[in-house]
């Protein structure tokens, strides 16, 4: 199914007036304690960056339909949005961008202070051809996986058998019974400050 002409840069996800999803993918050794204990826990490491990702489609290509080693459990967790946007007001462009900084000695100073990394990636079809607008991944380092972690996360599934179905419909010529099953991710509101900083476009 072809998807509607979208801004080149916007943030889509499944949420509501509290939540929002974003995904990742880890190792059972990580997944499992995780959903035990609702949160990241131990061998999961605080002490590195860790990427979150709102679009389904980004994250199966990123983990393989979730068949990529360390990465065959998909996980859905719920973050409150309150902290998502403190991330977003933390973030820095992970490239420097001459319309954004002053500088490139401006940027390196703000990628060293910032403890959330922006980056726009090409979405990705349900059959896993680049598009020509991109999803957002968010990249947490210090103080924002703390807080992740402590705070943020209201929820986690796993969502791997839906990684697998989608696939496998995928792989039978049948995206459009694919689309059916994943979750409806909209255009996220975001502030003017908040949208500038990430370097998203503008809001119709």
């Amino acid at each position: 199914m072809e998807m509607e002409a979208r801004p080149l840069r916007q943030i889509r996800a499944a949420y509501d007036d509290d939540a929002l999803t974003v995904y990742q993918a880890y190792s059972p050794a990580i997944a499992d304690p995780a959903l035990e204990a609702g949160t990241f826990v131990a061998p999961f490491r605080r002490e590195r960056m860790t990427w979150i990702k709102p679009s389904f489609r980004w994250m199966m290509y990123r983990s393989g339909w979730g068949e990529k080693p360390g990465q065959e459990r998909v996980l859905a967790v719920r973050i409150r949005r309150s902290g998502f946007e403190w991330a977003l007001a933390h973030a820095c462009l992970s490239h420097y961008d001459r319309k954004r900084h002053d500088s490139a000695a401006e940027w390196k100073q703000l990628l060293r202070e910032s403890p959330v990394r922006i980056q726009w990636d090409p979405e990705r079809s349900t059959n896993q051809q680049e598009l020509p607008h991109r999803a957002i991944q968010i990249g947490l380092t210090g103080e924002a996986v703390r807080r992740y972690v402590d705070e943020w996360i209201v929820g986690i599934t796993d969502v791997t058998a839906l990684a697998h179905e989608t696939h496998a419909l995928v792989r039978a010529g049948e995206a459009g019974k694919a689309d059916a099953l994943l979750p409806a991710e909209i255009p996220y509101p975001l502030p003017e400050p908040l949208r500038a900083r990430i370097g998203a476009s503008e809001q119709a």
